[in-house]
C-alpha cells in the first residue's frame, strides 16, 4: 500500500504519495518495522518544512490537533485514496522516522463555504473560522483547487502510539 506524505503551507495539509514499493522514496528499517506492526498502514509527513512538521507533530502529541482536511479535488488530482474510518496512518518526522501512529476515527465531506466554527478548534492551527477560511483559500488557490463550493474531506483522528516516547 502506498505511503502518504502530508505537506502543507502554513499548517494546511496536502498529501502526496511516497511509494516505497515503486521507488518513490526510501523506506527506513524503523518504518518497515512499524508498518509490519500496523498492516495496511500508510505513512505521511505533516507540513512542507522541518519546522512546520515539528510544530504539527507537537500539536498532535499535545492533543490539540485531532482533525485535518483537504479538498476532494486535491485527493482526486493526486490519485490518492480518501481517508477511511479505522485506517491507521504512520506520521513521520521530517527525516522520515516514525513519530506517531494515528487512527482515522471519522471522515466527513463538507463544502468549503459551509465549514463551521465547531470544526476549527480540533484542527489546532487556527484562531477561528475566518482564520481557517483565509488560510485554506490561500492554500487551495496555490494548489489550484479553490472554489467557494469546493468539497472538503474532513478527517478526525486519534493517536494510537507515540514512537517518540
Amino acid at each position: 500500500m502506498p505511503g502518504v506524505a502530508r505537506a502543507a503551507g502554513a499548517g494546511r495539509l496536502r498529501r502526496e504519495y511516497l511509494r516505497n514499493d515503486e521507488g518513490w522514496g526510501p523506506m527506513t528499517d524503523p518504518l518497515a518495522a512499524v508498518l509490519a506492526r500496523y498492516p495496511g498502514a500508510v505513512s505521511f509527513r505533516y507540513g512542507d518544512s522541518a519546522a512546520l512538521n515539528a510544530e504539527i507533530l507537537a500539536l498532535v502529541r499535545a492533543g490539540t490537533k485531532t482533525m485535518t482536511c483537504d479538498a476532494l479535488a486535491a485527493f482526486e488530482a493526486r490519485g490518492e485514496a480518501l481517508p477511511e474510518t479505522g485506517r491507521i496512518d504512520i506520521a513521520l518526522d521530517w527525516e522520515g522516522a516514525p513519530a506517531l501512529a494515528v487512527e482515522t476515527v471519522k471522515v466527513e465531506r463538507i463544502r468549503f463555504d459551509r465549514m463551521d466554527e465547531g470544526r476549527i478548534p480540533p484542527q489546532g492551527e487556527f484562531r477561528d473560522l475566518a482564520h481557517w477560511r483565509a488560510g485554506y483559500e490561500a492554500y487551495l488557490t496555490r494548489a489550484g483547487h479553490f472554489a467557494p463550493d469546493a468539497m472538503m474531506v474532513v478527517e478526525t483522528f486519534r493517536v494510537v502510539e507515540d514512537f517518540g516516547k
